[in-house]
């Protein structure tokens, strides 16, 4: 297996983060999750544009936006991507892309680190052997949104964790945080939907969740197939009483939710549809981009 490490194609087993890198010792850093059928990257322009906001928001330039302060830029970042797939021979596959803070002495002054550390990592993608999923909602609160931004797509996932902990005692495959007002945010990998009298509900950006990708591009093929969305502040109360519940990833895309907690779901019309356009719209995206 070989990765993009700072410009060059190295096997993983050559490829050490240093003991110093403040991805590693403070969690300074911020990452993309992407998926790739047959050798395209769906939704590659999304995925950029967002790690570019949180290269931003943490005051880290790697000059994804204009020029380069290490020869990086978005064009050249793309071709990093394919490179690594090469490399690894992929055409279906996960692909993480990571930047840090980079190398530097103890500390928390970001002058600290001259340069950041970029790591582009693709694995072939093994696909789920669940058609629904279990979710529990768990006493971890999402973070406080004035404290971290959730635009901020961090290496920092600590609060994720805690909450994917709570769910696996649960036996549930996810885990469904509320924020400090007790309104459901998100998962801690995906975010939520629910529907309800064939209309569509998500939190708003404002529940302090990160603005998924995927969850864009639900949104919208909601629309085009004339199906009411409402974005708002919904408790854990109002969710118990819908009658279909799905989450959506780069990974998992449309996953319908068989159960949160001990309440049950169908995958019902609206889940049924959105799942079928998806599917659409994603297919017409690679046939698109497949290399001629």
């Amino acid at each position: 297996m070989n990765v993009w490490f700072n410009g060059t194609m190295l096997p993983i087993e050559s490829a050490g983060v240093s003991v110093l890198d403040h991805g590693l010792l403070y969690g300074d850093g911020v990452f993309e999750t992407l998926r790739v059928y047959d050798g395209v990257v769906f939704e590659l322009d999304g995925h950029l544009k967002r790690l570019c906001r949180s290269l931003s928001l943490i005051s880290l330039d790697v000059g994804l936006d204009t020029s380069l302060a290490i020869g990086l830029g978005q064009d050249a970042l793309t071709a990093a991507i394919y490179a690594t797939l090469q490399a690894n021979n992929l055409s279906n596959a996960y692909v993480r892309v990571t930047v840090t803070r980079g190398v530097g002495e103890p500390g928390l002054d970001p002058a600290l680190c001259n340069t950041p550390t970029v790591l582009v990592l693709a694995r072939p993608f093994k696909p789920y052997t669940e058609s629904s999923i279990k979710v529990a909602l768990v006493k971890t609160n999402r973070n406080l949104a004035t404290a971290i931004n959730p635009a901020i797509k961090s290496l920092n996932f600590l609060n994720n964790i805690l909450a994917r902990i709570e769910a696996k005692g649960s036996m549930a495959q996810e885990a469904l945080m509320v924020n400090v007002r007790g309104h459901i945010s998100e998962c801690t990998v995906s975010n939520i939907f629910f529907a309800k009298d064939s209309v569509l509900y998500t939190p708003a950006l404002s529940c302090g969740i990160l603005d998924g990708v995927t969850r864009a591009v639900a949104l919208k093929l909601a629309r085009k197939e004339g199906i009411e969305t409402r974005q708002g502040e919904y408790f854990p109360a109002t969710l118990y009483r819908a009658g279909e519940v799905f989450v959506t990833n780069t990974s998992m895309e449309i996953m319908p939710v068989h159960s949160v907690d001990d309440v049950a779901y169908a995958i019902g019309p609206v889940t049924t549809a959105l799942r079928n356009s998806f599917t659409a719209y994603r297919d017409a995206c690679v046939k698109r981009g497949r290399p001629r």
